[in-house]
Parts: structure tokens; C-alpha cells; sequence
């Protein structure tokens, strides 16, 4: 209430916002619109892919094997079943079987799980698309990826431009080529195409990456593209063209020797989507997983486990492929003009709630507080004994006499030398 009256709703603190969304949502009705718009995203991108006739299926969330991707995992327990499961990464193996069983197109939009950092861009559940269509590969899907999300920003926006802060993106294609290995030359001046391990590890170390033992030769290089490339990559631009040691589940190139097929496009410096021409022989995949057993055994907790039984479902024969993951949570950001992924999320995952810890009474009268003086220490604003001994003795003992005076308490005010030590 201001001095003329008038009443004021306002609710702008971040973590209550976050935590109360309930009440944010009521105080705040333009934050509606996010979310509106988050429904109008899937709902843009569903009618598209039926219209192509590809199918919407569901997969498992709780699985015995984390693959997929690489990322480390939640662990549960199946008390019945007696065996351990995780909360899926990806659904990309589980797909890939439909594709074996003679779907020619399957996509998902669902849940996924990853026991990693927080932060403006990463939640530890979060929403992606992932679609898999057959007789096709990376090189369609790039032009399938950008006639969809013009038709998202048309959508959203009615325009294929749309603004991200400072920047106006341009979503209509062609969007922008780089290879990995260019686009580590254009923004360090260092090719690396031909280095190996040891040589990437003094080049991390010129530019000031940290690595660790762990760390093969695909890590090391996506270090140097997260750190020196990531952040300039505005509009949206596909890097392809990955080092196979990069992606275990991508096709070996057509023509360029360790290569795979694979393209992720960024847009204002984060990943958004992610595609390959997919792996469908058996044998090299079986190769690329036992390789994956090696960086795990060096300690990388985010290396792919063996999944036998996707092995022999590729032994049954996958048809040439084309697969691609989009990041739901930060395509809306993009959509949306949103700077962090707690923003286009009705309620984001946050740290335990502090609880004020009040003191008893007791507590209190062990330290030598009389019984009688505790309610007004209380109303001081001291609830526990920790918030006491953090005062200053002189200010307690004469905000005590205040208090007595103001509440006209008849009790005895302790001496200067009692409160003290009550501080010891």
C-alpha cells in the first residue's frame, strides 16, 4: 500500500517465485504466457511430424542399462525384480528397436534424467524430443531441422525472426555449416584434425583447460570446442562432422577417415539439437561400446554402458537412419526470451528449503537464560541460541531494558555481567 492508498501485488524474488510458482503465476499473469507458448512449441512440432506420418510412441523411463547418451545417471532399486535401474538419459536405444521392427518414422517427446550440474541452461529433469526415421540420413535431417523450426517460430511469433536478447535469430534456412574441426580452427587459430591425445592435452593446457586422466581424445576435443567456440556460435549453425571417438552411436562418414556423421546445431551459444546418420552395423557398434568400457574403467562416469540386447536387435538389421534429439526446455527459452531454463519450467528442481531452526526453551535456560526472558528474546528476533551468541552482549543487555520498559514486564532484568555470560 503506497501513501495514497493504493494496493500493490508484487512477488519478484527468484527463489520464491521458483518455489511458490502457484502464487507467481496469480501475481505475475503475463508469466502465463510462457508457458502457453511452451504447449504451443510441442504442439507445433507434433502436428509436423504427423503430418509427415511418422508415429508418437512411449518407452520405458526406468531402464536396466543407461545408454543413449553420455551423462551420468540416477540409480534406483527394483525391490521385486531385485536388480538395479535408471531413470533414462535418452530414449534413443529403445527407439532404434522400433525402427528395427519396421517402423519407418518414431518420435517422443518425454522426460529425461541426468544426476549432473544445475544451472541457467540445465535442470536434472528435463524435456526432449527424439525422432528416428528410416532410409534417411544427417544431411536430410538438416533441412528437415530447419523447416520445423521455422514453422515453430512462424508459430509463435509469425515470423521466422526471432529475438533472444540482444540478438534477432534468423530461423528460416539454410542455416550455417561448420565442421568441428573448422570451427575449432576459426575461433582458436589450432587445427587439431590430425593431433592425438597428447598433443590435445598441451593444447588444452595452452589454452587454459583443466583435464583429468580420464579424459580420452573425443573429451578432450569437445573441451576445447565447449571452451573456445560454444559461446560465438549465435545464429543458428550446424557443427558436423564429429571425431568418432565423439559419438559412439553415429555412422562412420561416408568419406572423411575418423569422422562420423553427425551435426549439432547451436543457437546463442548452447546446444539445441543433436542428429546423426545412425550406427546400424553390429559389429562396429559392439566395438565403439567396448571402447566406451575403457573410458569408464580410466574413471569417465559419463562413458556408455554395453547394451546387449540393442546389440542384437541390430544384428536382426536396422535400415539406414537418421536420428535427432531437440532440447525442449531451451528451445522454448529461445522462443520465449527467456535467459534461464527455470523460467519455462512450472517448477524447477530446487535445493532443500531452509527451515528456522527455533530454539526451546531449554536450550536456552542451559546457557543460563532465565526462563522468564526467553519469550523476549524470542520477540527480539533471537530463536535459537546460535542467533544469540551472534549478537553483541552490550546491545542485548540494553535492548533487554527497552523491551522490559516497553512491555512493562514486571520480572527482574539480569546484570550486565549475567548476560555476558550467556555469550561464553
Amino acid at each position: 500500500r503506497d501513501d495514497e492508498g493504493n494496493i500493490y501485488d508484487g512477488f519478484t524474488d527468484p527463489e520464491m517465485r521458483y518455489r511458490q510458482r502457484y502464487v507467481d503465476l496469480t501475481v505475475n499473469p503475463d508469466l502465463k504466457q510462457i508457458f502457453m507458448n511452451r504447449s504451443k512449441v510441442i504442439n507445433t512440432m507434433r502436428a509436423y511430424f504427423d503430418n509427415q506420418g511418422w508415429m508418437e510412441v512411449e518407452t520405458p523411463i526406468l531402464q536396466p542399462v543407461h545408454g543413449g547418451a553420455a551423462a551420468r545417471p540416477f540409480k534406483t532399486h527394483h525391490n521385486t525384480l531385485d536388480m538395479p535401474l535408471f531413470l533414462r538419459i535418452a530414449n534413443e536405444l529403445y527407439l532404434k528397436r522400433l525402427i528395427v521392427a519396421g517402423f519407418d518414422g518414431v518420435y517422443e517427446f518425454g522426460k529425461m534424467f541426468r544426476n549432473e550440474g544445475m544451472d541457467r541452461t540445465h535442470n536434472p529433469e528435463f524435456t526432449s524430443m527424439e525422432i528416428y526415421v528410416a532410409y534417411k540420413d544427417y544431411v536430410w535431417m538438416m533441412a528437415m531441422v530447419e523447416e520445423c523450426l521455422e514453422k515453430v517460430a512462424v508459430a509463435i511469433h509469425g515470423s521466422s525472426k526471432v529475438t533472444m536478447g540482444e540478438h534477432v535469430l534468423e530461423f528460416a534456412g539454410p542455416y550455417e555449416k561448420l565442421t568441428m574441426f573448422e570451427s575449432i580452427e576459426k575461433y582458436t587459430g589450432i587445427d587439431v584434425s590430425a593431433m592425438n591425445e597428447d598433443e590435445l592435452r598441451e593444447v588444452c593446457k595452452n589454452l587454459g583447460i583443466e583435464t583429468d586422466p580420464s579424459m580420452g581424445k573425443g573429451k578432450l576435443i569437445d573441451e576445447i570446442f565447449g571452451e573456445k567456440v560454444e559461446a560465438n556460435l549465435i545464429q543458428p549453425t550446424y557443427i558436423t562432422d564429429y571425431p568418432v571417438e565423439m559419438t559412439p552411436l553415429a555412422k562412420k562418414h561416408r568419406s572423411k577417415e575418423g569422422l562420423v556423421e553427425r551435426f549439432e546445431l547451436f543457437v546463442c551459444g548452447k546446444e539445441i539439437a543433436n542428429a546423426y546418420s545412425e550406427l546400424n552395423d553390429p559389429i562396429d557398434q559392439r566395438a565403439r561400446l567396448e571402447d566406451q568400457l575403457v573410458l569408464a574403467g580410466r574413471g569417465d562416469d559419463e562413458a556408455m554402458a554395453m547394451d546387449e540386447d540393442f546389440l542384437r536387435a541390430l544384428e536382426y538389421g536396422m535400415p539406414p537412419t537418421a536420428g535427432l534429439g531437440i532440447g525442449i526446455d531451451r528451445l522454448v527459452m529461445l522462443m520465449t526470451n527467456q535467459s534461464t531454463i527455470q523460467e519455462v519450467l512450472f517448477f524447477p528442481q530446487m535445493r532443500a528449503e531452509k527451515k528456522a531452526k527455533v530454539a526451546s526453551v531449554e536450550d536456552f535456560t542451559e546457557i543460563g537464560v532465565p526462563a522468564e526472558w526467553v519469550p523476549v528474546l524470542m520477540k527480539m528476533g533471537f530463536n535459537s541460541v546460535e542467533e544469540l551468541k551472534a549478537g553483541n552482549p552490550n546491545k542485548v543487555f540494553n535492548d533487554l531494558g527497552g523491551m522490559r520498559k516497553k512491555l512493562k514486564l514486571d520480572i527482574v532484568l539480569p546484570g550486565k555481567e549475567d548476560v555476558e555470560k550467556w555469550f561464553g
